[in-house]
């Protein structure tokens, strides 16, 4: 039995898998992040939510944001080690997760628009190429945080139309208060405007939202993508929850700068137990 592992800022997909047969138990945990959380802060959430019986794996891939930094890799490792017996316990980034679920073996541009935002040229084995997201404070365009914290920031500056604004305190009873005591004062700010995307998704329509999304894909688009040397001869994938559920834009956004979409997942989960199973 081996167990595969896709770790976010908001939430993990575990699976516990068997080679053989093919058979695979899929569950949801918080998200682990060791780029915000230390390791006795992990082993103690693993505590709470991992609720499988089972602790005992051939092998263990852990996927996880933040896991491309050695340092931050051995934050994970030691928590996983100290949680769990492997024979084989391997730590990667959420953008090789995006790599292994969306081009397998093959070359391609593996993006990421979650609640954060990553990308890369993967040649198929590797990552040979990677811009830097550079977190919620400095980066992650087109990501969940960035397109919640630009709708805050709009509603609360006025710079939305009067009826969505309205419709916005109505449906969330918040107010500038609330909202910057949880952006500047509370953990995981990123999770939190991440949240609002979902008012955005309910009113897709309104072009003053779609504008605000264009624009907040174009940015990914212009300061990660157009970097990558192969990008204009090969696919673009993208991974995560806000790619899908803004499929529609995005795919305006790439055909502005003439290049090709390729797959669109919610969840590389399914990529990945595909990947491991060959």
């Amino acid at each position: 039995m081996i167990l595969v592992a896709d770790s976010g800022s908001t939430k993990t997909t575990w699976c516990l898998l068997e080679p053989k047969s093919g058979k695979k138990e899929l569950f949801q945990t918080p998200g682990i992040n060791p780029f915000y959380q230390d390791e006795s802060t992990i082993v103690n959430a693993l505590r709470t939510d991992f609720k499988a019986s089972q602790r005992d794996f051939e092998a263990i891939y852990f996927y996880s944001a933040g896991c491309a930094n050695p340092v931050i890799s051995k934050v994970a490792y030691g928590a996983l080690n100290n949680f769990f017996n492997a024979n084989t316990l391997k730590v990667e980034s959420d953008l090789m997760a995006a790599a292994h679920a969306l081009c397998g073996t093959s070359e391609g541009i593996a993006c990421i628009l979650g609640t954060g935002s990553n990308s890369c040229h993967y040649n198929g084995s590797e990552v040979v190429e990677n811009v830097s997201p550079l977190g919620f404070i400095l980066g992650d365009e087109g990501s969940g945080a960035v397109i919640g914290k630009k709708l805050l920031s709009d509603i609360l500056k006025k710079q939305l139309p009067g009826n969505v604004r309205e419709s916005f305190f109505r449906k969330y009873r918040t107010d500038s208060i609330e909202i910057l005591e949880n952006i500047y004062k509370k953990p995981f700010p990123n999770r939190y405007a991440a949240e609002f995307t979902k008012f955005i998704s309910e009113n897709k329509r309104e072009p003053s939202l779609q504008n605000l999304v264009l624009n907040a894909f174009d940015e990914f688009i212009t300061r990660n993508v157009l970097q990558y040397k192969m990008v204009r001869e090969l696919p673009v994938h993208f991974t995560g929850s806000i790619a899908f559920f803004f499929s529609d834009l995005l795919d305006t956004a790439l055909k502005k700068h003439h290049l090709k979409l390729g797959k669109i997942i919610k969840d590389p989960i399914s990529g990945l137990i595909d990947f491991h199973l060959k």
